[in-house]
């Protein structure tokens, strides 16, 4: 009898390129064996992710045969570190100023170690289940991880997909966009909602608008703001809906201006990303002062003065730089 030869799958790692032909732009992906369609300069950022997404859709795999596709490679893509380790998620990493676009499958020690690089929240990448309205309900449990990390992984992910340049306040609504939207990639946001945000909603809305990340509805108006998002990569995230919009909620509370002492958009947006990279039990926290930087997309000369004022303020009970890796520690004040 004639054993079966086994094939080898092919890898979790897909990669697009945007690039200048005859002054037009192409997207040229390097798994698509007839690639190279034209997309407008305003789409491209748009096209690159959502031909990763589906890329990724088509390729779905139980979690015990992945591999990290960056040790495979012999870990070229980042600064050195100490090893593979840690749970294999979807990693997208941005090279040449946006023109390169990759989406592959790492360990945390890598994700970690890769600059312009954010996690994807965890997506089943299938189509919504709809339970029978037959079957009885019951006490339904959070499922996945804890506020804090789904905050934690939304705003590393937008720093990434978001232009450079993009406002606090913009930061502020595409997190409550991006964990607050249905499975037809549709979110309203209500006029109390957009108050107790403290930013300017229609200045932000048309930022997110330029960057092509989603499409306004309706508002914003008395009734609040009804959009479309564009990013295919966090359509029907594996985190229940019920569970995300707790940790919007979670994240609309710890930045909430009466509890931070300033109504600053940037102030507010600096102690969620604190607050979120803390230990729940001891307050501290850890990270690379670049990292902050760019998630909350600030200069390194202010980062010291939000922390001092932040401090003032009764957010922190202090902090503090290491002179040798540059990295911040610091610790909650209590009750935060």
């Amino acid at each position: 009898m004639r054993l079966r030869t086994v094939c080898p799958q092919a890898p979790r790692v897909w990669t697009v390129e945007l690039r200048r032909q005859s002054g037009e732009l192409v997207l040229i992906c390097q798994q698509c064996p007839q690639s190279g369609r034209l997309v407008a300069a305003e789409f491209a950022r748009s096209a690159a992710l959502a031909h990763l997404a589906r890329h990724a859709r088509g390729d779905l795999r139980a979690s015990h045969l992945r591999t990290c596709q960056c040790h495979e490679r012999g870990c070229r893509w980042h600064r050195r570190h100490r090893g593979c380790t840690g749970p294999i998620r979807l990693l997208l990493s941005c090279e040449r100023g946006g023109r390169v676009w990759r989406l592959a499958d790492a360990c945390g020690a890598c994700a970690a170690a890769t600059a312009q690089a954010a996690v994807v929240p965890d997506t089943t990448l299938a189509a919504p289940l709809h339970p029978s309205a037959a079957r009885p309900r019951s006490r339904r449990h959070s499922r996945g991880p804890g506020e804090h990390v789904r905050v934690r992984e939304i705003l590393g992910y937008l720093a990434v997909v978001l232009p450079a340049d993009a406002s606090a306040g913009t930061r502020l609504l595409a997190l409550q966009c991006a964990l607050r939207m249905n499975a037809y990639m549709r979110v309203e946001l209500p006029t109390g909602m957009l108050r107790s945000l403290r930013i300017d909603a229609v200045d932000a809305c048309h930022e997110l608008e330029r960057a092509q990340w989603l499409s306004i509805v309706d508002g914003p108006g008395a009734a609040g703001v009804t959009a479309e998002l564009h990013d295919a990569t966090l359509l029907a995230q594996a985190p229940a809906r019920p569970d995300r919009r707790r940790a919007a909620d979670w994240a609309l509370r710890s930045g909430s201006p009466a509890r931070r002492g300033a109504a600053e958009p940037l102030l507010r947006l600096l102690a969620i990303y604190l607050t979120a990279h803390s230990d729940p039990s001891s307050r501290e926290g850890l990270s690379e002062c670049d990292r902050i930087v760019r998630d909350c997309a600030m200069g390194d000369q202010v980062l010291h003065g939000a922390l001092s004022r932040l401090t003032a303020a009764g957010t922190l009970e202090g902090w503090r730089i290491c002179p040798n890796s540059e990295d911040l520690h610091w610790k909650l004040a209590p009750g935060q």
